[in-house]
């Protein structure tokens, strides 16, 4: 017994020995003595064990050298890894990268090379790796199918070059334009196919369309269009409606979409009744009761409700209340079809402006920008504010986008206005060529600069020269003179006129004139201007009429002037609805030769009576008198041609029966009624038809000959006409019949014009 425990007591400790010994040390010999790199040629050895996760001394497992091994690779530099365990140092072999020396393109006609470089990310002297080539291979992809190219292919190729350098070459092929071959719409009752397709901005591919991008697939503007949709809908009282899907499907050959929208147009909404309640104190809701302007009964328009709610925010805005929240409260009843609106005004959350911030416009200066941004730091912020100050930046023309964010600013009562612009070329040097019949051929070439170094300013050069008119003018615009909200002008003009077929005579100015303009409120403007010219009539034949005889000769005319325009059109260049009148009053007798005052008024009204069915009804009057002598006959008024269609130019009015030239009158009216509507063309095309039936009059000549005849009747003509806003300039052609005239009067049957600008 004691033989067997003195043999345990002698085997325990070296059976233990045998167990932990040798763990103990291989723990010792297993630390890391040195990290050996192979392979590197550009790369610092440090550098590349600065990326391994494991230093010297630490101990060595298959763990750590897969961690490192991750790490080397995760840098970029290397095109490949190899890391061994040679006792206890590790060796690290890496094959590098190489860098890229050259990027070129080939076979890009549609994309130049400047914006290739541009969307790529790779660049000469850097990495090269084929993640950063798959990432440039498909951005290129994306640019050409967002140009409309889906069929377009790229392979990216590799040239090795000495010293582990590389070009890389994208063999580009673009392939056709990916078109628009159909577009469909399921499930629309109230609108047929044609008619939405009007709607939306993309079309379906067509020959002459070759001056448009609108007929190639562009996800961005599929979208755009399903927004059009929207609005349309519930412009016409289309309330529930909704855009189940917008699906473009790409033929197998790649060359062309299938477009299908499907839809629910639900049921066909009409206004009920409309209420406004306010919860802000001191605010009765009855003084906001005159400008509520939708009818009971009317077709429901979600523009209508949008834009009465910016109305009453800049009524009560302008009664004080700086913080308002105005919110449309709906109510449907489904039954009768009608749609309850109730405007709430209740106090908006108390929100300064903090920040004004203006990005993106590299040549503009801010300050062009920030003049026209309606809301500055310590401002209440104001959506409705905020919006018009959108509008004003676009109108300047300077920029092809503009987007405007509030933000967050640095407390709950604090925002930041966030301006991003995108500028676009201002400009402009263009030849033009034209045709009317009242001027025979045209010819003009101007130069313009409209944001002049970037300040705003406006500086032209114009040369004109026809058949029976020359013309050169240079202007120059500051519109915000003395940074004040006050735009100052200068222009310097000289202009000759052959007169003969009309009045036996030429007319030749040269002068100058500064003008001065601001803006009384948003719709409300006014200009003056101060004249100084000097007018010759020369060339007079000799079997004029001796009214204009007696006036041959050069003389000079001092005068200012004012118009006041108060403008509430929603289009200045082709209006739709609204009405504008300008009121211009002249004086001349600041010095020079002539002395007179010349009055006149002028309005048109716009009504669109049915989708691009456009009423128009104008009108215009005017009267000027001598102040102690008579008016000479270019400061007359003369009508026909433009002003009074079916009439040739100054084919009303006083006439000289010997002659037959006309002389002028010192007053006129004149009215129009006009309806502009489409001819059942594509949208795109531009062309509208037109009838119209004008009248007027002009009477009252100084000149006391016997041979002068004026008897002041109405004179009236119907008409129709087509209006084509062409891709080289507007065309227009009307046809006007003389129903009440006198025998005197010179009449025409057709007028046309036509101009375009390259």
């Amino acid at each position: 017994m004691f033989r067997w425990m003195l043999l345990m007591l002698i085997a325990i400790p070296l059976l233990t020995g045998a167990v932990v010994g040798p763990a103990e040390a291989q723990s010792i010999d297993n630390r890391l003595r040195d990290i050996r790199v192979e392979g590197a040629q550009r790369i610092e050895a440090d550098t590349v064990r600065s990326y391994m996760g494991i230093r010297r001394g630490d101990q060595i497992n298959a763990g750590v050298l897969d961690k490192s091994l991750k790490a080397l690779f995760a840098t970029g530099m290397f095109a490949d890894v190899n890391m061994r365990q040679v006792g206890r140092d590790v060796v690290v072999r890496v094959v590098e990268n190489p860098i890229v020396n050259r990027i070129a393109f080939e076979g890009n006609k549609r994309i130049s090379n400047e914006i290739l470089n541009d969307e790529v990310k790779l660049r000469p002297r850097v990495v090269f790796t084929r993640a950063r080539v798959q990432t440039d291979l498909q951005r290129i992809m994306d640019l050409y199918r967002r140009s409309g190219r889906f069929s377009a292919a790229v392979i990216p190729k590799v040239i090795q070059l000495p010293q582990n350098r590389v070009d890389l070459v994208f063999e580009i092929s673009e392939g056709a334009l990916t078109e628009i071959r159909k577009i469909a719409f399921v499930g629309n009752k109230h609108f047929e196919d044609g008619e939405l397709r009007e709607i939306i901005q993309t079309r379906e591919t067509a020959w002459y369309r070759f001056l448009s991008s609108d007929d190639t697939y562009d996800p961005d503007r599929l979208t755009f269009d399903r927004e059009l949709l929207r609005r349309h809908y519930l412009a016409n009282g289309y309330a529930d409606f909704r855009i189940v899907s917008a699906i473009a499907e790409l033929i197998p050959d790649k060359s062309a979409f299938f477009v299908t929208f499907v839809v629910e147009e639900g049921k066909r909404y009409k206004f009920g009744k409309i209420d406004i309640t306010t919860a802000l104190k001191n605010l009765d809701a009855a003084e906001l009761s005159d400008e509520q302007s939708i009818e009971t009964g009317d077709w429901y328009n979600a523009d209508e409700v949008e834009g009465l709610i910016g109305k009453l925010t800049d009524v009560i805005g302008v009664l004080g209340y700086a913080f308002v929240d105005i919110r449309p409260r709906v109510r449907r009843d489904r039954k009768a079809r009608t749609i309850d609106v109730t405007f709430v005004v209740q106090e908006g959350p108390r929100v300064f402006v903090e920040l004004l911030k203006i990005s993106g416009n590299v040549r503009t200066v801010d300050k062009v920008i920030r003049r026209e941004v309606m809301l500055i730091e310590g401002d209440a912020f104001n959506t409705s504010k905020l919006r018009r100050t959108r509008q004003r930046i676009r109108n300047l023309g300077f920029f092809e986008r503009v987007e405007i964010e509030n933000k967050a600013g640095s407390g709950r009562d604090k925002t930041i206005i966030d301006v991003s612009v995108k500028e676009r070329s201002t400009g402009e040097i263009s030849f033009g060529a034209g045709f009317s019949s009242s001027s025979g051929v045209l010819g003009d070439i101007s130069i313009r600069e409209r944001n002049l170094l970037g300040r705003g300013q406006d500086l032209r050069l114009g040369l004109q020269v026809g058949e029976r008119q020359q013309q050169i003018d240079l202007s120059f615009t500051e519109p915000y003179f003395l940074d004040k909200s006050f735009s100052a002008g200068l222009d310097i003009f000289s202009k000759s006129s052959d007169l003969q077929s009309e009045s036996s005579f030429d007319h030749q100015t040269i002068g100058f004139a500064l003008r001065g303009g601001y803006r009384v409120t948003e719709t409300l403007s006014q200009t003056w201007r101060y004249t100084l010219r000097e007018d010759e009539i020369k060339d007079v034949a000799s079997d004029a009429s001796l009214a204009i005889k007696e006036q041959e000769g050069a003389f000079i005319t001092s005068s200012i002037g004012q118009s006041l325009l108060y403008d509430q059109r929603d289009s200045r260049l082709n209006p739709t609805e609204g009405y504008f009148v300008e009121i211009k009053n002249t004086v001349a007798g600041l010095g020079g030769d002539s002395e007179y005052i010349r009055n006149e008024l002028s309005g048109d009204k716009y009504y669109q009576i049915y989708e691009r069915w456009i009423l128009n009804m104008g009108a215009g009057v005017g009267y000027v008198f001598g102040l102690g002598e008579d008016i000479r006959i270019i400061d007359r008024f003369f009508l026909g041609g433009k002003s009074l269609r079916g009439f040739d130019d100054a084919g009303v009015g006083p006439r000289d029966r010997a002659s037959g030239d006309s002389v002028g009158g010192n007053w006129f009216y004149r009215t129009t009624v006009g309806l502009t509507f489409p001819l059942g063309l594509p949208n795109e095309f531009g062309v509208r038809g037109r009838i119209f039936t004008d009248a007027g009059s002009l009477g009252e000549n100084d000149s006391n000959f016997a041979t002068l005849t004026d008897t002041a009747s109405m004179r009236m003509s119907v008409g129709t006409g087509l209006l084509w806003d062409s891709p080289f300039g507007p065309v227009n052609i009307d046809f006007a019949k003389a129903l009440l005239k006198e025998d005197f009067d010179e009449t025409e049957l057709v007028r046309f014009s036509f101009g375009a600008r390259f």
